[in-house]
């Protein structure tokens, strides 16, 4: 029997199995993100964290089973800030809106407390103010579903008490969902899923090709 799909704009997952580098580190693993929900991805170094975000973002295939939401509605967010050093920082951001045919609101650099930092070249930012930087490229591109992986590294505790505000009250209180990795407590009112009671038994599977994902 086919499952019934998802619910309009949630994020499924139904008995999901991913590798690195073609070594299973993940099996059996199902859970729903409903709109306006947040899951928190949790678990020591290596269980699989990183590897599960980049199949839910389709940079690498699963082994099996079934991930059903609108492609196309997620954006992915790693350590990288994908931002282009020799432009300013409020030029990074209208390039980002241009690129994804969404309206400019200067409003988003207040939100990330980036207004003193509009004219500076983005190459001359420290690396917290270009994580704050890279953070306001996801409100400005507005996809509704996040998929976020460590995205407080580099970030103060009153940056990331302001991700944590626009996370909360202008993303998932809009109606977006977000799955977030991350050993920084939020504050966010999210379930946690520890993926270290994942870890499929290696002496029953057989490894695949190589996915090129990372732990």
């Amino acid at each position: 029997m086919t499952p019934d799909p998802a619910p309009a704009g949630a994020l499924r997952v139904e008995d999901l199995a991913v590798a690195r580098g073609g070594v299973p580190v993940l099996s059996g693993l199902s859970f729903t993100v409903a709109p306006g929900a947040a899951l928190i991805l949790c678990g020591p170094n290596g269980a699989g964290k990183t590897t599960l975000l980049r199949v839910l973002a389709g940079l690498a295939p699963p082994l099996s089973g079934r991930i059903d939401m609108a492609q196309e509605s997620a954006a992915y967010a790693s350590h990288a800030d994908g931002i282009k050093a020799a432009l300013s920082v409020e030029e990074n951001l209208r390039f980002w809106a241009e690129l994804y045919a969404r309206p400019f609101d200067r409003a988003v650099l207040g939100d990330f407390d980036l207004r003193s930092l509009a004219e500076r070249p983005a190459g001359t930012l420290s690396a917290g103010q270009s994580r704050r930087l890279g953070l306001a490229r996801l409100a400005v591109i507005a996809r509704p579903i996040l998929l976020l992986d460590e995205p407080t590294v580099s970030l103060d505790a009153a940056s990331v008490a302001r991700f944590a505000d626009w996370l909360r009250d202008r993303h998932l209180g809009a109606g977006g969902l977000a799955v977030i990795a991350t050993h920084v407590p939020l504050g966010l009112d999210a379930p946690e899923l520890d993926l270290s009671g994942f870890r499929p038994d290696l002496r029953t599977v057989e490894t695949q090709g190589s996915d090129s994902a990372f732990l």
